[in-house]
């Protein structure tokens, strides 16, 4: 293995004889060790034995050289560097129940949901991290505000006060107004819920009982309006998709078509934040849900009265629970010790995932009672009494303590030796006192003989592959009870495969300069990426000046993602790189046993600037036709999507470089090593930024598109916002 990335500095080789120089050497010997052998011709049997053994030794000294090589990975072994296991993918599934439960259901952690097997694919499989529970929400007060408000201040209760309470999560009574009597953008409808256990990530259905003939006005396919909830910290939209809003923005629409009554009662399917905390504003106190009244566009026409409603009631039909992708093994049996210090056993099914509390090892000895065992991560700190393991997590090898010889009795045993064969008086017991001395240390406990070791859980899986598709998780390994479906809303992100040789390698200069405390840029830098375990591709830390605050140390971070969609001329969108709050978690939780006392860290997306690029070519005479076009204008459009990317964009392939602007030039310099092209017409250059929570196109092309200090470039293929590549053939 050449190591061809690594600094070049001056080494020894240690033969450097070739396979001429071997045959010179042994046909030069011939006259002294073998006079009689005249014959030294090519065609010689004699001289063809001696080439056979020239080209042996050249093979043996070629190995010998490479002893530093192999010298280079054990010093890595030494510094504790261990190849990265593969990452899991992680997402969000979210269970529907077949029906209204009449008290809190709880569904157990570890449930199984995979993708489609097809006859070229396996199944992939995710497991939830959590176990799942769906709540029994009641409906405190229903509260209108004027205008909308980070923290509501001025809140009026319009409905609760002059209706019945037909049950703890539904009202009825009079018509009611939703907002104002002349509505405004920023009139805002609040529903504030309490519930005696957890409403974290459930599915909240809204019933909405409406007046009958209550005229709108406005578009039903797109309401001016935005649901939202309180996470705690900010406002976070809960209304995934507009089919979920069957009340068509309290329109009614499709009842009307229907020639049904409103009075009926339609649904609002609302999907919670993940943290879901009780709160107070003003004087009330609960989980707190609005609806606000938004701006209206260019061609939309508002409300020319407020909608009104009759009854409204909740009651959760679901909930979201955190999955990652992995397959769970349960009580494996390992072997049986045989006493010895350092045995090791082998796993079934590597590579093994990072482990939970739940997933040890118990070693049963003979007649005895099963005792628990703790993994860590060496034996540097072990006595022989610490029950510990290791686990090589790519290989699946399972070790117990090692016993290791000092090297001072072997020196003492030299000495001894040579007093034997030279004693002297006063060395009548030196023998006997160093056998009786103690020179052997047990690192960690060893198994008694006839132990039986099992591990009670582990998971394997993780890789790439685990970054599956929005919507590709739908079937249930195993049945569970009153679940009628199982869906991911989002693509699973932060899959990543193993590490490789070459990568430890390029990374430990890094380490030793870190020395796992950080304190400079690069420190952190280099650890947030070591903490991602392969989940994350990109860090970049940002300027002093750039942070909210003294003492706060700023990351941005760009999570690891599948590139295949790429390859299939689709690109990747800014979603793909969202920053989960597991991986958050998890690399805060790892910096901060490193980063020095009152350090602050947060961790933040860089701001995606799409790109939208339209084009002319024109073609060689050779390649003009139909099946070499199709060929070349599939080539540029996954070019283009790999060039403007935040994994595989830029002039060296390794990510669009932070804040660097995007010019025309260098669209053209990448089309011009396009095979077949043989001019450029005009390159135009469309940006998509984000405008609230969506992606909009620019109308008009620029020349520059700036992404900002820390901004990244990126490309993906959307036809409602249209934000892939055209690129047109010019006629001759």
């Amino acid at each position: 293995m050449e190591f061809d990335f690594l600094p070049k500095l001056p080494s020894s080789n240690l033969d450097d004889r070739s396979f001429d120089d071997l045959v010179e050497e042994c046909i030069m010997r011939i006259p002294r060790y073998c006079p009689e052998w005249t014959d030294h011709n090519l065609s010689d049997p004699g001289i063809t034995l001696v080439e056979l053994f020239a080209w042996l030794t050249d093979q043996m000294l070629l190995r010998f050289n490479k002893v530093p090589r192999k010298n280079y990975i054990a010093f890595l072994e030494l510094l504790g560097i261990r190849l990265q296991p593969p990452a899991s993918a992680r997402t969000d599934l979210t269970f529907y129940l077949s029906s209204d439960l009449p008290e809190t259901y709880t569904v157990r952690e570890g449930i199984e949901v995979s993708t489609v097997k097809t006859e070229t694919t396996e199944a992939i499989t995710f497991s939830t991290d959590f176990p799942l529970i769906v709540a029994k929400p009641r409906l405190q007060h229903v509260l209108t505000g004027l205008t909308q408000e980070e923290i509501p201040q001025s809140l009026r209760e319009r409905v609760i006060s002059t209706w019945n309470r037909q049950s703890d999560s539904f009202w009825e009574g009079s018509e009611q107004p939703i907002f104002e009597e002349e509505p405004s953008p920023g009139n805002c409808l609040y529903l504030v819920i309490n519930s005696d256990d957890p409403l974290d990530g459930n599915v909240l259905e809204i019933t909405v009982q409406g007046a009958s003939a209550t005229p709108t006005g406005i578009n039903p396919n797109q309401p001016p309006r935005r649901w939202e909830a309180w996470d705690g910290q900010k406002w976070q939209n809960v209304l995934i998709k507009e089919v979920d809003d069957k009340t068509r923005g309290f329109s009614f629409y499709e009842i009307a078509q229907q020639g049904s009554n409103p009075e009926q009662g339609t649904e609002v399917r609302l999907h919670l934040p993940q943290t879901w905390p009780v709160t107070n504003f003003t004087s009330y106190r609960g989980r707190w849900i609005r609806c606000v009244l938004t701006p209206l566009g260019t061609n939309d026409s508002g409300y020319n009265r407020p909608p009104r409603i009759v009854g409204i009631g909740v009651r959760s039909v679901g909930a979201t629970v955190r999955a990652s992708q992995s397959y769970m093994i349960q009580d494996e049996r390992l072997g049986i010790s045989n006493g010895k210090p350092g045995q090791t056993f082998q796993l079934q099914q590597p590579p093994i995932l990072e482990r939970r509390d739940s997933e040890y090892i118990i070693v049963i000895p003979p007649g005895g009672l099963p005792q628990k065992w703790e993994e860590v991560r060496d034996f540097a700190d072990s006595t022989s009494h610490c029950l510990h393991y290791v686990i090589d997590s790519i290989s699946g090898t399972v070790q117990f303590g090692p016993l290791i010889r000092e090297p001072s009795q072997l020196k003492s045993q030299t000495e001894v030796r040579v007093r034997i064969q030279q004693p002297k008086p006063e060395d009548t017991f030196v023998q006997s006192s160093v056998e009786n001395s103690t020179l052997e240390h047990q690192y960690g406990a060893v198994p008694p003989r006839g132990a039986e070791i099992r591990i009670v859980s582990y998971r394997t899986g993780g890789g790439r592959e685990g970054n599956v598709q929005a919507q590709s998780l739908q079937f249930l390994k195993s049945a569970v009870p009153y679940v009628d479906s199982v869906i991911n809303h989002k693509g699973a992100i932060n899959g990543a495969d193993a590490e490789s040789l070459e990568q430890a390698v390029i990374k430990a200069p890094r380490i030793l300069r870190s020395r796992d405390r950080a304190v400079t840029v690069e420190d952190f830098e280099v650890l947030a990426q070591t903490a991602g375990e392969g989940a994350i591709a990109r860090v970049r830390c940002l300027p002093a000046d750039m942070t909210r605050q003294a003492g706060t140390v700023g990351l941005l971070i760009v999570p690891n993602y599948n590139t295949d969609a790429i390859t299939q001329g689709l690109g990747l969108s800014p979603d793909k790189f969202d920053l989960s709050p597991g991986l958050q978690e998890q690399i805060k939780s790892y910096l901060d046993e490193r980063k020095l006392l009152g350090i602050q860290v947060q961790l933040q997306q860089p701001e995606y600037i799409g790109v939208s690029v339209q084009t002319e070519i024109a073609l060689e005479p050779t390649y003009d036709n139909p099946l070499a076009r199709e060929e070349i204008l599939r080539a540029i459009r996954i070019s283009l999507y790999k060039y403007l990317n935040p994994l595989t964009g830029g002039i060296d392939g390794k990510g669009w470089p932070f804040g660097r602007p995007l010019y025309e030039s260098d669209i053209v310099a990448l089309l011009q090593q396009a095979r077949g092209v043989r001019y450029l017409g005009t390159v135009l250059l469309f940006p998509i930024r984000k405008q609230s929570d969506t992606f909009r196109r620019q109308p008009s092309p620029e020349r520059v598109i700036d992404p900002g200090v820390q901004g990244l470039i990126c490309s993906w293929a959307d036809n409602s916002l249209r934000s892939g590549h055209v690129v047109n053939i010019l006629s001759r």
